[in-house]
């Protein structure tokens, strides 16, 4: 094939700057054909491409630690929204055994941690408006009326009728009354707020995932979810309970 008939196969904007010759075959061969990529088996299209946000966790550590984590968030929300609805409770003004609760007994032979009210007694309503504590062990109702005063729940009064009965008269809620429990509420919200937040970083932290790693993403991502949910459930007592 002669140098004139080859030159006219090339595209003039393509043509090299310069004469063909043995030295600049190479040269040649890269205009003609392009220059070599990966081969096909190689070659990653966007479309296969998967987000940070859904790719899945690399190890199995961190998916072990991400459901530890997962679980903890959720056990703090479901506190959270144990306490909120017991304040709407008391908001609406209904009486119900719930509002007793929070409640919480000091009680010698039971270990050092405290135990529920309904542990150690049983609850009931009388006329609508007024709770009747019963003590199951009459030598424990000076440590029931102390923890139902340490509660500090508002307009509880426990009020002794006998060595194992306690009357307690619920008046209806203020204004004022259903404002503290909105700000009970908040203060609640951002002990639940704090717990979420300390277990991603003891999550992150025991894992040491690089910057900007798929497995920040998701632990942050999982943090965000439960914190959005607190801020949820807390804009809904405020809507309802200041009614």
């Amino acid at each position: 094939m002669s140098l004139v008939f080859f030159r006219q196969l090339i595209p003039r904007s393509t043509r090299p700057p310069y004469y063909l010759n043995s030295s600049c075959k190479v040269r040649l061969k890269q205009t003609v054909l392009g220059r070599p990529y990966a081969s096909k088996s190689k070659i990653k299209y966007t479309a296969d491409l998967v987000p940070g946000s859904r790719q899945p966790l690399a190890t199995e550590e961190a998916r072990s630690e991400y459901q530890k984590a997962e679980t903890k968030m959720s056990a703090a929300v479901e506190w959270y929204r144990k306490e909120v609805a017991a304040f709407e409770t008391r908001a609406s003004g209904r009486v119900t055994p719930s509002l007793l609760a929070p409640v919480r007994v000091e009680v010698h032979g039971k270990g050092k941690e405290p135990v529920k009210l309904d542990e150690i007694a049983t609850v009931g309503v009388k006329d609508g408006s007024m709770l009747i504590v019963t003590v199951f062990d009459e030598n424990n109702m000076k440590a029931v009326e102390q923890a139902i005063y340490n509660a500090k729940l508002p307009g509880i009064v426990p009020q002794r009728q006998d060595s194992r009965t306690i009357r307690i008269p619920v008046p209806k809620p203020t204004v004022e009354a259903r404002t503290a429990l909105v700000s009970n509420a908040q203060r609640l919200a951002e002990d639940a707020r704090v717990q979420i937040r300390r277990v991603h970083q003891a999550s992150v932290k025991k894992g040491k995932y690089e910057k900007h790693s798929v497995e920040l993403d998701e632990f942050r991502g999982l943090a965000d979810k439960n914190v959005a949910e607190i801020d949820k459930i807390l804009a809904h007592m405020k809507k309802t309970g200041t009614r």
